[in-house]
């Protein structure tokens, strides 16, 4: 056991000190090579220090370079060293988080980490939380939540009797809505095509002066963070509205919640804190290994309400005690707490502000660098995220595509309002100066080169 660990410890570091250095797309040699692990399940099993090699020698060189300081592609933070440790350690533990007494050290990293995290983001005292796989699965959390609380006001218990014959619920969307809201809905039996949509600005924001009129039996979905431009949707004046007339609201801020760690923003956020329900990423901007997703929701009862398995389990194990199980979709699941408790303790208040503002200045960097080349930048860039074109469609894919070949960075397409744009995203602690300007002057030579 211990020489099987050993060697996959030295092989994971080896890959972290020189994957900085090595282009950050796979070659095609390296996928090309991938196909020697497709074979027959042999009949006798394989050692697992060969399994490490294996994976290793073939595995390694076929990744793409997400926790070096040049990818720029979707929304993907590198992890963090503390939490790829903390992430070793938990994986060696093997608990499942579903219980206190099946893991105590993973139900009280949970307890602190939600206390750090409700403090942080400035929220009421009571708030309640789960760790789950992702933001997809967080909007899913809270929507359920949501659903619950407002058909129970109506005297109808959706967990027991389902949707057959409830009454009606209404749900708000922006036109710039992020598809895993959708998906939740229709995994909820809400509908991804039965929302009411309202239109946005040219930065992706929700126009207020379009929204509807809410009632108790409305659920009102906004973004903090809009994927492609960074764009916030007016939280203060969608909660006020939505407060007066009893409607929930509920915040998709995968990127863009965690900007409530620093008073910089503080104009952007305005608002967001007065929300009924908050979905966000830790494998985004706090940096932590996948898969990890946070759920917020300002009332408990509702959370555990849509959560628990059944009536008998709404009954906590120790009275204060928070019984984990009760506030995730899941049962058996890993300890997701740890890495994001090594993550806020590793960083405290003023890490994470600083990570937020450094990785925002690169992206400004980004952007006016680019435009002094006299490329066009499609968005006010107001938080980590630039889109940027080069031209006709055709021009822009074609910078995108070469910049993609060379490997210095990486950095996808995107349509925006009817532009073909490259999008920057700019989400890794381990993103300097000299990786930005790298990458501008790769993608200044793609340009030239298209």
């Amino acid at each position: 056991m211990n020489e099987v660990l050993q060697e996959a410890s030295q092989r994971s570091i080896a890959y972290l000190q020189s994957v900085r250095h090595r282009p950050v797309s796979a070659s095609l040699q390296a996928i090309q090579r991938l196909d020697e692990l497709k074979h027959p399940l042999p009949q006798k099993g394989v050692d697992a220090l060969e399994i490490v090699r294996r994976l290793d020698e073939i595995g390694s060189p076929a990744t793409v370079a997400t926790t070096g300081g040049r990818y720029f592609g979707l929304v993907i933070g590198g992890a963090l060293p503390a939490t790829v440790a903390a992430n070793w350690l938990a994986t060696a533990w093997d608990q499942n988080a579903c219980f206190r007494w099946t893991s105590p050290i993973a139900a009280v990293l949970e307890d602190v980490s939600l206390q750090w995290l409700g403090d942080l983001f400035g929220l009421e005292g009571g708030v309640a939380g789960a760790f789950v796989s992702g933001a997809s699965m967080a909007n899913f959390t809270a929507l359920a939540s949501a659903r619950h609380a407002l058909l129970s006001r109506l005297n109808w218990d959706v967990e027991a009797k389902g949707l057959y014959g409830a009454p009606e619920l209404r749900v708000v969307v922006s036109d710039e809505v992020h598809v895993t809201i959708l998906k939740a809905l229709s995994l909820l039996g809400l509908g991804r095509e039965r929302v009411i949509r309202v239109p946005t600005d040219r930065q992706g924001r929700l126009k207020i002066d379009s929204l509807p009129e809410l009632d108790d039996r409305t659920i009102v979905c906004i973004q903090a963070g809009n994927v492609n431009t960074g764009g916030f949707d007016p939280a203060a004046e969608v909660c006020r509205r939505a407060r007066e007339a009893g409607a929930w609201v509920h915040v998709d801020g995968a990127i863009g919640l965690w900007a409530l760690a620093n008073r910089d923003f503080a104009a952007l956020t305005e608002g967001l804190a007065e929300a009924d329900s908050w979905a966000t990423d830790g494998h985004k901007w706090l940096n932590v290994p996948y898969d990890s997703g946070i759920v917020l929701v300002r009332k408990a009862a509702d959370l555990r309400a849509a959560m628990s398995a059944s009536a008998a389990y709404l009954a906590e194990g120790v009275e204060g005690d928070r019984e984990p199980s009760h506030y995730t979709p899941e049962s058996s699941r890993r300890a997701r707490g740890v890495e994001i408790w090594a993550a806020l303790l590793h960083l405290g208040r003023d890490g994470i502000a600083g990570l937020v503002e450094h990785t925002c200045r690169h992206a400004r960097l980004f952007a006016q660098s680019l435009k002094d080349h006299g490329f066009e930048i499609l968005n006010d860039v107001v938080l980590n995220q630039v889109l940027v074109s080069f031209g006709s469609p055709e021009a822009t894919r074609a910078v995108i595509n070469r910049l993609q070949a060379e490997g210095i960075c990486w950095c996808g397409g995107t349509v925006w309002q009817g532009r073909t744009a490259m999008r920057i995203s700019v989400s890794s602690w381990a993103t300097t100066e000299a990786d930005v300007q790298l990458s501008i002057d790769a993608m200044v030579r793609a340009a030239e080169r298209a």
